[in-house]
């Protein structure tokens, strides 16, 4: 298995989706070596968590910082997006070709597609698994910039990434996605790809494990991984065109944005009224905030904060495209809304309602139960690798 990142600590969504993923498949009897993606040395303190379930778990060093001379010059005199130059670690190629010299395995999963230029030549059935749509993504992002010569560069560069995405589709023995949404993207683009939906999920247990109480005064929280483009765009929609309308209705109102990278992209919108910070138990923002706000438009991939907000009880205000991924339906145990005149209102009436706060609260937490516990989600997993690796 190869990943962009090591898979522990869980302070993102990919590293919260692998993890379990990897701890379930080992209880099922497959055994992986885990090669994967690390900025510093630091992260080698979590290998160990990793050993557990793995047979083997190497690391290879990615620069630091992305927006490096040395990634951007590389970018510009490559047929490789900025994505896959980013994502490049010396070594790890030439590692995982001796490995499979060494080994049988039955197949290599690839966790997304800008891990696949480390693949080399092999006749190994490779099932890649798409997070999300990476050039729909990007393409949101360069569609919204406001600077005419740079939106022409990142259409560029829009347009290498959805080459090679589609090229590494169709290198794979198999693809999978997150939702049927993705699904459905992903043969738009290649009628004939061999693809199927494995959703994300939550640790029902653990999220529902009480650590903490919730806020005696109103909590409006937004979390997420920052150094993610769409959570820095929901946190900008957020604070300038929601969050002040909640706090003319609201006077005691408090915003909360937690997640990685949070005081890194957002230190100075910090008052009295105004949190940011990163925290080492989410679980502790999920328990004590009020409800989850999540203005989300850009699309692609499902979001774990809506599957943790739900199975730790907390309310969720998204909008259509944020709540891709699930079957959570409007007023029962979502609110949907697609303006931000919409989503301040129904954050309100949620604040001051409290019928409705509290069946969406068990409405939602139900629907995780039954529908998004890792457990299944990984046995589905497991059943394509034996299609795909031919186990019996």
């Amino acid at each position: 298995m190869l990943t962009p990142y090591l898979p522990y600590p869980l302070l993102t969504g990919g590293q919260t989706r692998s993890f379990n993923l990897i701890k379930r498949l080992s209880s099922l009897g497959h055994r992986i070596s885990l090669f994967c993606l690390i900025k510093n040395d630091h992260d080698k303190k979590y290998i160990g968590e990793l050993e557990k379930y793995c047979e083997e778990v190497k690391v290879f060093k990615r620069s630091e910082k992305p927006w490096t001379v040395s990634n951007i010059l590389r970018t510009g005199f490559s047929f490789f997006p900025f994505l896959v130059i980013r994502n490049w670690a010396k070594g790890e190629k030439e590692a995982i070709k001796e490995k499979i010299q060494q080994e049988k395995f039955d197949l290599i999963h690839a966790e997304t597609f800008y891990v696949m230029p480390h693949i080399p030549k092999t006749d190994i059935p490779i099932l890649l698994v798409e997070q999300t749509i990476e050039h729909l993504v990007y393409k949101h992002f360069a569609d919204e910039f406001k600077i005419p010569l740079i939106k022409q560069l990142l259409y560029i560069d829009v347009f290498k990434m959805k080459h090679w995405e589609l090229k590494y589709w169709q290198q794979a023995k198999k693809v999978v996605a997150m939702s049927d949404e993705d699904l459905k993207a992903m043969t738009d683009e290649v009628k004939s790809l061999d693809v199927d939906t494995v959703p994300n999920g939550v640790d029902i247990e653990y999220f529902g494990e009480k650590v903490t109480r919730r806020s005696e005064t109103p909590v409006v929280l937004y979390l997420g991984n920052f150094t993610w483009l769409q959570n820095r765009e929901a946190v900008d929609i957020l604070v300038k065109k929601i969050w002040p309308k909640i706090k003319e209705k609201l006077a005691d109102a408090k915003l909360w944005i937690i997640g990685k990278g949070a005081k890194d992209f957002f230190a100075k919108l910090e008052t009295d009224s105004v949190r940011v910070d990163e925290v080492s138990d989410v679980r502790v923002a999920y328990q004590q905030a009020s409800i989850l706000v999540a203005p989300i438009f850009g699309g692609g991939g499902t979001r774990y904060k809506n599957f943790e907000a739900f199975a730790s009880g907390l309310p969720v205000v998204t909008t259509s495209i944020g709540i891709r991924g699930t079957d959570a339906k409007d007023e029962e145990e979502v609110i949907i809304r697609d303006s931000s005149q919409e989503i301040a209102d129904a954050a309100i009436d949620l604040l001051t309602n409290p019928a409705l706060y509290k069946k969406l609260a068990i409405n939602a937490k139900n629907m995780v139960r039954e529908k998004y516990n890792w457990d299944p989600i990984a046995r589905k997993l497991s059943d394509i690798y034996e299609k795909l690796g031919e186990v019996s």
